[in-house]
């Protein structure tokens, strides 16, 4: 659980990025923060966890979040060593962001 949380955390954020270059070769990456996502990098990086009953509610929070105008990353696991070679989908991050925005897609869930 707590691998696939780094991983969604990582890629919301490698995902914010732009690739500067425009080439295949070499990766050139840089950021131009909104407000929510330099404050989190420049503070505490928080991470809240939370739990979900199904992929299905999952992929319906992504939908909302997107909608909303969050920065998600879901994480689809390809079951090398957990799943037994089924791709599932497994960890979702939604934010940085306005935590009333985040709140609101999110705050009916369970902390874990």
């Amino acid at each position: 659980m707590i691998a696939q949380g780094a991983h969604a955390s990582l890629k919301a954020v490698l995902d914010y990025m732009i690739d500067l270059k425009g080439r295949e070769d070499i990766k050139i990456l840089s950021m131009r923060p909104d407000e929510a996502m330099y404050h989190w990098i420049n503070g505490t990086f928080t991470k809240i966890v939370v739990g979900i009953n199904s992929e299905k509610e999952m992929i319906d929070l992504e939908i909302k979040a997107k909608a909303e105008g969050l920065i998600t990353a879901a994480i689809w696991d390809i079951g090398k060593t957990e799943f037994h070679g089924v791709t599932t989908l497994t960890a979702l991050a939604i934010g940085p962001g306005p935590i009333d925005d985040i709140d609101t897609i999110t705050g009916h869930l369970k902390l874990l």
